[in-house]
């Protein structure tokens, strides 16, 4: 059986949590540039990204 928590402990490991999420979700942005201008190409050459993008053609076609 797992040791129970207390609301205390539970709540600092989820802000220790969302620290490090946010942490590693930082994106080092030019201010010069637009959220989109600094993730542009980012899938480029992704074959996984090509399919998604595929399957939503496909699916936006079958919905007409």
């Amino acid at each position: 059986m797992t040791e129970q928590l207390t609301i205390e402990e539970r709540l600092t490991n989820v802000e220790e949590d969302l620290a490090a999420m946010k942490r590693s979700f930082t994106i080092h942005k030019d201010d010069n540039k637009s959220w989109i201008e600094a993730i542009s190409g980012t899938f480029k050459d992704d074959p996984d990204f090509d399919e998604i993008v595929e399957l939503g053609q496909q699916f936006r076609q079958s919905a007409q």
